[in-house]
């Protein structure tokens, strides 16, 4: 069976190798079938340094900790935080 791989974006990475990510999805109501956004969090691993606001991969993996069970594949997006701070930089 593969494995579930889910986009979103970094909202915390205030503890070490670990990232918060918050994956949106639409779902639609079964009477009314109106579409409105869900929003869950997962915890993935990171061994590289992501900032609030990237754009991620995450995968799903065997369970590391209580609540880990993903793993941060790439990042897709910068977030525009970061962006705008190396720019200044230069």
């Amino acid at each position: 069976m593969p494995k579930k791989q889910l986009t979103g974006f970094v909202t915390s990475n205030k503890m070490q190798k670990t990232v918060v990510v918050e994956v949106e999805s639409i779902k639609k109501h079964p009477k009314y079938q109106r579409r409105f956004k869900v929003h869950k969090t997962y915890k993935a691993h990171a061994n590289e340094a992501y900032e609030v606001g990237d754009k991620v991969v995450i995968e799903e993996c065997r369970p590391m900790s209580k609540d880990k069970r993903f793993i941060v594949i790439k990042k897709i997006l910068q977030s525009y935080d970061s962006i705008a701070h190396h720019v200044k930089r230069r």
